[in-house]
């Protein structure tokens, strides 16, 4: 069994209440051999919802902030911490997560200026699931047939 990320899996449930589906990951979901997660909504977040980024100081120390200003950061740690939570209960060691978000980012995500400029790093799901030894792959770099015995 594997997680992906549910706007990936068809969900409207991104921020502007729209989805990224991609149909090789719904059919995961539908032949049972993958559960869909919105870490977002897990922390408590409304769909649709004020875009939101990660923001680093000048320390390093990093922040989620949506684009009118508000500081998301706790509620992104819940919903990464309840995700993990899921993970472990369901012994999951792969997740597919969406590219570029401040949750599920997966080796690129916006550099918190909202000008859509990418920089290297992880969302908070998918750090806190790499840290717990979860695979964590974006939807852009998943190979179907790799998570055959996982699933």
């Amino acid at each position: 069994m594997i997680l992906v990320s549910s706007c990936l899996a068809g969900i409207n449930c991104k921020y502007s209440g729209a989805n990224n589906l991609v149909p090789s990951i719904r059919d995961l979901v539908n032949e049972g051999k993958a559960i869909p997660i919105c870490p977002e909504q897990l922390g408590g977040l409304t769909t649709p919802r004020v875009p939101a980024e990660i923001v680093r100081d000048t320390k390093g120390k990093i922040r989620v902030v949506t684009k009118d200003g508000k500081d998301v950061t706790k509620e992104y740690i819940l919903g990464a911490e309840r995700a993990l939570a899921v993970a472990k209960v369901l012994g999951i060691k792969v997740a597919i997560l969406q590219r570029r978000s401040p949750s599920c980012g997966c080796g690129v995500v916006y550099d918190g200026t909202f000008t859509k400029c990418l920089i290297d790093g992880n969302g908070i799901t998918a750090e806190l699931f790499i840290k717990n030894g979860i695979k964590v792959f974006s939807d852009e770099n998943y190979l179907k047939q790799s998570f055959n015995d996982q699933v």
